[in-house]
């Protein structure tokens, strides 16, 4: 039987926040954080500088309230809405819903039937079949074609009809309305959390790639100077 492989001892190292041993790809340089996120660690773990490293999950918890502080700059105290996207890019969460299927979930049989009522009582369907309605009730009544008039002219029984009709109507469609309106709102803090997500993603990607510049330019400086004295030297000599 062959023997198992382990990881040479130079594979691991210690994260300077935990003081946990970890795999290198378990976590990230010094050089690898930004900016933002290292003076937020220096603050709280002054030995933090180059050469060491960090852990996912503490760098995850110290991006979290890097994010939490630049919010609380610009915007103030943060609400729940802020805080939910704030965690959803700590733990790498998908954040966006459809608010169909929340409410969907709640819904009652007499929440189902308003909207129903309120769809259909806002076609030209009913228009249409409504005024076939009143069109027949009235001649009938006036002409006494096939029977004895029920309704004869003022049409009191139609507008009694008619009053009842609108009454039912009113707070179903009334209903419907209230359940649109949750809809709305609850797409409206859907679409909030996702812009918010994806500015924050964008910030932390546009200072992320202007670090790796920063860090680029920094070793070129010092390749340059390298040849720079390796030239010198080959002349003195």
């Amino acid at each position: 039987m062959q023997a198992t492989r382990k990881n040479p001892p130079d594979n691991r190292v210690a994260c300077a926040i935990c003081k946990t041993s970890f795999d290198r790809g378990q976590t990230r340089p010094w050089s690898l954080v930004r900016p933002g996120v290292s003076k937020l660690i220096c603050t709280e773990h002054p030995d933090w500088a180059d050469g060491k490293y960090i852990c996912r999950q503490d760098l995850a918890t110290y991006r979290r309230r890097h994010l939490e502080l630049l919010l609380e700059q610009e915007r103030g105290e943060l609400s729940a809405l802020d805080q939910q996207v704030i965690a959803s890019l700590e733990h790498g969460q998908i954040i966006s819903q459809d608010p169909e299927e929340l409410l969907s979930e709640k819904e009652t049989f007499g929440e189902r039937m308003a909207d129903h009522v309120a769809t259909f009582g806002g076609s030209w369907t009913f228009i249409l079949s409504f005024c076939a309605v009143l069109v027949i009730w009235m001649v009938l009544n006036v002409t006494a074609m096939f029977f004895k008039t029920f309704d004869p002219y003022p049409f009191i029984l139609l507008n009694l009809v008619l009053s009842c009709l609108a009454a039912l109507q009113a707070p179903i469609i009334m209903m419907s309305q209230r359940r649109q309106e949750s809809k709305d709102r609850l797409r409206g803090e859907n679409d909030y959390k996702v812009n918010l997500k994806a500015e924050l993603e964008i910030r932390q990607l546009h200072e992320k790639i202007d670090h790796h510049l920063a860090n680029q330019w920094e070793r070129l400086a010092e390749m340059q100077q390298i040849q720079i004295e390796m030239l010198e030297e080959k002349s003195g000599s």
